[in-house]
């Protein structure tokens, strides 16, 4: 059984620790009034969700526009003139819970939807992490979250890239070079974590993203890769977890 460790922002804070893992990740800080004004001003653009959630429950992008500020949560997006009304507005949809400002990527897209990459890495058993399985997930339209549990497609990592690159299988080794880097980092920081899923956003020049990191991804969409064998790996190194937490 592998821990689970529930808060993005101490998660996000054992990435930053790691000098190979730092550059990475986008700014990101607990939300307040003057946080998310401050990260607004610098980027334009911004995510905020909750310190503690799954499945892209409660995720919201935060733009400034030149009538003044607006913000999405799932379909609906809604657009003020004054950055306070904004702000008390976001306060009802965060149903009271503490929330993360990151600072907003712009995601490739597949077919005109946003499209983002799942990387799978574990503790295999011979002691050491591998990354088994990369796959694509693509946004429902008019959704801002790509989670297959939001209406999110699973596509292959391959065709997706392949509209953006000629150097795909570089751009995949890469990849999981920094799945087990990163695996090695939550490991250290949480010992008993033996399986991590990062969830990696690419800008328009293929620069590598993390957005977040879950300690208990779901391996079922893996289910979905025509390459039968991947799933079958990554249940098999699911059950060679150790017992008893390190």
């Amino acid at each position: 059984m592998s821990r689970r460790v529930s808060s993005k922002w101490k998660k996000t804070a054992a990435l930053l620790k790691d000098s190979n893992l730092s550059d990475y990740v986008p700014e990101t800080v607990r939300m307040s009034n003057v946080s998310l004004r401050t990260l607004l001003k610098k980027y334009e653009m911004v995510y905020i969700k909750p310190v503690a959630g799954s499945f892209g429950i409660g995720v919201m992008r935060v733009k400034r526009t030149e009538e003044g500020y607006q913000f999405q949560v799932k379909e609906r997006v809604r657009s003020f003139k004054d950055f306070d009304n904004m702000y008390r507005s976001i306060l009802k949809n965060t149903n009271k819970k503490n929330y993360l400002v990151q600072k907003g990527i712009h995601l490739l897209k597949h077919n005109g939807r946003r499209f983002d990459l799942r990387v799978m890495a574990q503790y295999a058993p011979n002691r050491r992490w591998e990354t088994t399985g990369i796959i694509g997930r693509v946004a429902a339209k008019n959704k801002i979250v790509t989670n297959f549990h939001s209406g999110g497609t699973i596509v292959t990592a391959n065709r997706l890239l392949s509209g953006h690159t000629d150097a795909v299988e570089e751009k995949l080794t890469s990849l999981s070079k920094l799945g087990v880097t990163a695996g090695k980092a939550m490991q250290r920081a949480f010992p008993g974590v033996y399986v991590i899923g990062l969830d990696v956003a690419l800008d328009k020049s293929l620069r590598p993203w993390i957005l977040e990191v879950n300690t208990s991804p779901d391996p079922y969409i893996f289910r979905k890769h025509p390459k039968k064998s991947m799933f079958r790996k990554i249940m098999r190194y699911a059950k060679s977890y150790p017992k008893s937490r390190a």
